[in-house]
């Protein structure tokens, strides 16, 4: 006759079963790094060299990696129409385009633009210094006060006209919702940014 299985031998099998299980994971994880996890490169915390592509050209830093892309453009290769703001991503004063999608070089490390395309506000005139419809349609609307918001507005402009030419007035308000002007010159800025986009279209 088989002796049945009791409550406290149920028990002792068990924690005896789950102790073994518990002193294998360690072993079983650091296999598992050693074989399955990518070495990752430890950079810093002193400057790191790199070369970052704006504008069109590439350009060799050499930045700690807690350095932003705003302090790159601002710092060593002297493109101050980013403007630093907030410094926190709130109100795109500092708006570039990466790979043609805008973004606030406030809250990207410079590192992390490495090999993406940057373009800033200096960078949307043509290769003969030509102002770019926009930053001419900016002149022409009246679309600025004190300024200080222009460059990362007509850069968020550009985003939007490069995905979608021919933008309501909702889209171009939908687009620059990361960007504050302090003036109030919004409806201005609206009105440039569909002029500008008809002045393209016209020239196609």
């Amino acid at each position: 006759m088989s002796k049945s299985l009791g409550r406290r031998d149920f028990l002792k099998g068990a924690a005896a079963v789950a102790a073994g299980g518990a002193a294998a994971i360690p072993a079983v994880a650091a296999a598992w790094t050693q074989e399955a996890a990518p070495a990752t490169p430890v950079l810093g915390p002193g400057p790191v060299p790199f070369t970052l592509r704006v504008n069109g050209k590439d350009h060799a830093v050499n930045l700690e990696p807690r350095a932003t892309l705003l302090d790159a453009l601002r710092g060593p290769l002297g493109l101050t129409g980013p403007k630093e703001v907030c410094d926190r991503g709130a109100c795109g004063a500092c708006a570039v385009l990466l790979d043609g999608v805008p973004a606030s070089s406030c809250m990207v490390l410079a590192l992390d633009a490495e090999g993406r395309e940057i373009t800033t506000v200096e960078g949307l005139a043509g290769p003969d210094g030509k102002p770019h419809p926009l930053q001419e349609a900016f002149v022409r609307e009246d679309a600025l006060q004190c300024g200080f918001c222009t460059p990362g507005m007509v850069t968020s402009c550009a985003g939007l006209l490069r995905r979608n030419p021919d933008p309501t007035a909702e889209e171009v308000r939908d687009a620059l919702s990361g960007n504050l002007c302090r003036c109030g010159t919004y409806p201005r800025i609206v009105k440039a940014c569909r002029s500008a986009a008809a002045a393209m279209k016209g020239g196609r």
